[in-house]
């Protein structure tokens, strides 16, 4: 009986405690204590740019006004391919969709190219069934867009700054944070638009 009670109150209190204002104080002293040894190139990742500050300070749930200087400023980052072709290699693009490597302290200096690590929030072919659903599935990705001009472009633009598309995206910034390649980024855009690709033929 007294587990149940106590239970009850962690469950009931839960929800209030994660209203409470955040110290920023103490939690910068937290983050910077929790990484003693990180390279001073990665001072930023633990501060965290405008766009990080802001969606923080609104949860993420950024007002009308904020997301939309937010997504204003995103967009203006976007470099796109210099021969104006979106789509690469979907073969690579699928490699990379299952590559988790990059920007961890294991993975520094870095021995090999970043890897996308889709699966880890999306379900993306038939063949792979471990798979995460933070973000909505891919199946069928250019298939159900009739692998339209427009759709491969906006499928670039969403992978290289999520934020362009939807303000404090928890999808990361694959390009405009260096994590991936412009060649790279065009391998993931063909996994998701080529109408080889698994993705789209259910393989």
């Amino acid at each position: 009986m007294r587990l149940t009670i106590i239970a009850l109150a962690v469950t009931l209190a839960t929800p209030a405690l994660a209203q409470q204002p955040v110290d920023a104080t103490r939690a910068n002293t937290a983050i910077q204590s929790a990484f003693p040894t990180a390279p001073a190139e990665w001072a930023s990742r633990l501060t965290g740019d405008e766009t990080m500050q802001q969606c923080s300070a609104a949860r993420n749930s950024a007002a009308k006004d904020i997301a939309a200087a937010i997504q204003k400023r995103e967009q203006a980052t976007i470099l796109y391919p210099t021969d104006n072709n979106f789509i690469g290699d979907w073969r690579r693009g699928e490699a990379l969709a299952q590559s988790g490597y990059g920007l961890r302290f294991t993975d520094y200096p870095p021995r090999q190219v970043n890897g996308g690590n889709c699966y880890a929030c999306h379900q993306l072919t038939k063949a792979e069934v471990s798979y995460g659903t933070l973000g909505p599935s891919l199946s069928e990705y250019g298939k159900l867009r009739d692998y339209k001009p427009e759709a491969v472009k906006a499928a670039y633009e969403k992978i290289y700054d999520s934020h362009a598309a939807l303000p404090c995206s928890t999808m990361p910034r694959f390009g405009a944070n260096q994590v991936l390649t412009i060649e790279q980024i065009k391998d993931a855009v063909a996994l998701l638009m080529s109408p080889d690709s698994p993705v789209n033929t259910g393989k």
